[in-house]
């Protein structure tokens, strides 16, 4: 998908310090002709959230939308999945827009990117936070010498470098942080980022799962042969890549289609690629607010998200009350995948599952 097929920023939102900080003010530059709204914060503008009409504008939102704020908290969360830390956001929401994300379900609705011009502390607090852990004395599987970082939790790095150069910045600051490195997934093929220098201080997360599955709801992302394809350009320009196995989402004839997916992995990926692959899988998690939402803006996707039949209720890390497979059910499917994976990539390191 080509820059200009994802974004067409026609209106901007933004808090009335954005202007005057440099950050800010290039990315109002970037956007000469959008309209300018000022709001009081970022998290307060009725007609963008909570706003059920949206529902019907999902994908316009997404794609002529932007919304700049100052990122107030600093925190450091623990994780201990995907990193050891959630570092803080320089960004939420997204131009993409896949069926199961959980983003909408914070802000309501199509929730489009916004953005955050004080990138500097958050390098900075994380720079402080990794001083104070000291070294990494014990391997986990996270990471066998390094404290890791997520910074993507609640958006996807690769399409807010379209905005900005906050990522640019962040692959330079873990550059310079000793014993940190930086990690996000994503599902966007930016050619922008190949050149940013990350010299094993960052990792990339490609998510995937099979191509009939992500043609119906991964919405406005790359196509998965694109995904394949990168990850070996991002191995070669310094990146540390993965996988994220995820969502599976489980239909007739899914252990197939993942079989089919492992074999092309191992066929397209360059050896070097392949040897340092580690890998997540997440099974689908879904909740029923999005899937009503869902239903106004596209249903086909329901069909495959929602089957109350193989689901069960479950509350997650985060206190929501969210749908998962039921959970004898669900370790049946998550073993029979990881046998799957045993036999056609055994190349691959599960890193952790759930």
């Amino acid at each position: 998908m080509r820059k200009f097929d994802l974004l067409d920023i026609r209106r901007i939102y933004h808090e009335p310090s954005v202007a005057g900080t440099r950050r800010g003010a290039e990315i109002l530059a970037r956007f000469p002709d959008a309209e300018r709204i000022e709001v009081p914060s970022h998290w307060n503008i009725p007609e963008l959230h909570g706003n059920a009409g949206s529902v019907r504008d999902w994908l316009r939102i997404k794609r002529e939308v932007l919304v700049l704020g100052v990122k107030k908290g600093m925190e450091v969360r623990p994780n201990g999945r995907s990193a050891d830390f959630i570092a803080p956001s320089t960004s939420n929401g997204c131009a993409m827009a896949c069926a199961y994300c959980y983003v909408p379900r914070r802000k309501g609705f199509a929730n489009p990117i916004t953005a955050f011009v004080n990138v500097d502390r958050v390098i900075a607090s994380i720079a402080r936070h990794a001083e104070r852990l000291g070294p990494k004395t014990l391997p986990n599987q996270v990471d066998p010498t390094r404290w890791v970082y997520d910074l993507g939790e609640n958006g996807d790095l690769s399409v807010d470098a379209l905005i900005s150069d906050n990522v640019r910045d962040l692959v330079a600051g873990f550059r310079d942080i000793p014993g940190a490195k930086a990690s996000f997934a994503t599902k966007h093929v930016n050619p922008d980022v190949l050149d940013y220098d990350p010299q094993g201080a960052t990792r990339i997360r490609m998510s995937l799962m099979p191509p009939d599955i992500a043609r119906v709801v991964d919405v406005r992302t790359t196509p998965i042969s694109r995904r394949i394809a990168f990850m070996n350009d991002l191995h070669r320009a310094g990146y540390e890549v993965q996988a994220n196995l995820s969502p599976v989402i489980v239909r007739e004839g899914w252990t197939a289609e993942w079989r089919e997916l492992l074999r092309r992995l191992g066929d397209e990926l360059e050896p070097a690629v392949r040897d340092g692959m580690g890998a997540e899988i997440i099974m689908l998690t879904h909740n029923a607010a999005l899937h009503e939402v869902n239903l106004g803006w596209h249903p086909k996707a329901e069909d495959l998200l929602w089957t109350p039949g193989m689901q069960e209720d479950k509350i997650s890390q985060n206190g929501q009350p969210n749908i998962r497979y039921r959970s004898g059910a669900k370790r049946v499917m998550l073993d029979r995948l990881l046998s799957i994976i045993a036999a056609e990539a055994p190349w691959m390191r599960i890193r952790y599952a759930f």
